[in-house]
């Protein structure tokens, strides 16, 4: 199993429209952030974790050019802005799953209306077949489990991989959540920044949870420009360290 990183920044993105910081000026370009987003595949079958402002870019930059459905883990615009772009990948494939709990499809069906209007359209609109998301479920050759993930007042979803979980957006796991988080091979979990957020976890919080659950691996996500690559992952471990856009992670599904 391979997961790419589409994109491993914030809402607002790195560099930040008119900041002029050390992070957002660097040459380095595992600082250069788009919006958080993930390409997962295995075999024949492809799954793109979702669909924000940046997808065009992040789709062509890593040459997709077929999806066999998208899981969404809720409804913020940094998470589901870029779905109009789906457009010519649901030219191709028609209708195109799109997964997610109740709220995340009402709020797509909303913003998105004319996507899911019966009646004829002179123009391309992206062909979707909204599903709601099992506690497991199956796309191709994936199993799918999902658990309730905390961020801030709201519940959102994370998903499980076989050996693979992927996060973002947490603020705190429950307990009944980190029971379902052992024995991974690698854990993707947001840290925003060093500095406390009542949506998102920080740096040490989300080392904590990864000290905590001791995957082999982790990556976290959903950065801000407060965190520069390299100086940053000096001072975290080898086993968890900060990602960047265009980083393939193989899975160990046999571990």
């Amino acid at each position: 199993m391979r997961l790419t990183i589409l994109g491993s920044g914030t809402s607002m993105g790195v560099p930040v429209l008119g900041c002029t910081c050390t992070v957002c000026t660097s040459s380095d370009p595992r600082n250069q952030r788009l919006r958080t987003s993930a390409w997962l595949c295995h075999g024949e079958t492809s799954l793109l974790i979702d669909a924000g402002p940046d997808l065009r870019h992040q789709l062509l930059r890593q040459r997709v050019t077929h999806l066999d459905a998208v899981l969404l883990t809720h409804a913020h615009t940094d998470h589901i802005g870029g779905i109009d772009d789906l457009r010519p990948v649901t030219m191709r494939t028609a209708p195109l799953p799109i997964y997610g709990d109740a709220a995340t499809l009402a709020r797509v069906q909303h913003v998105f209306d004319y996507a899911f209007d019966p009646a004829p359209s002179l123009s391309t609109r992206p062909q979707l077949e909204p599903r709601l998301i099992q506690p497991r479920f199956r796309v191709g050759s994936i199993e799918i489990e999902t658990f309730p993930v905390q961020h801030g007042p709201h519940t959102i979803v994370g998903y499980r991989f076989g050996r693979l979980a992927y996060i973002t957006d947490a603020s705190a796991l429950a307990p009944e959540t980190l029971a379902r988080l052992r024995d991974l091979d690698v854990l993707i979990l947001n840290a925003l920044r060093w500095q406390p957020h009542p949506l998102h976890l920080t740096v040490e919080q989300a080392l904590a949870i990864v000290e905590e659950l001791r995957p082999r691996r982790a990556w976290f996500v959903h950065i801000t420009h407060d965190l520069d690559h390299e100086s940053t992952n000096r001072r975290l471990p080898p086993y968890a360290q900060l990602a960047y856009d265009g980083q393939v992670i193989e899975i160990d599904e046999h571990i």
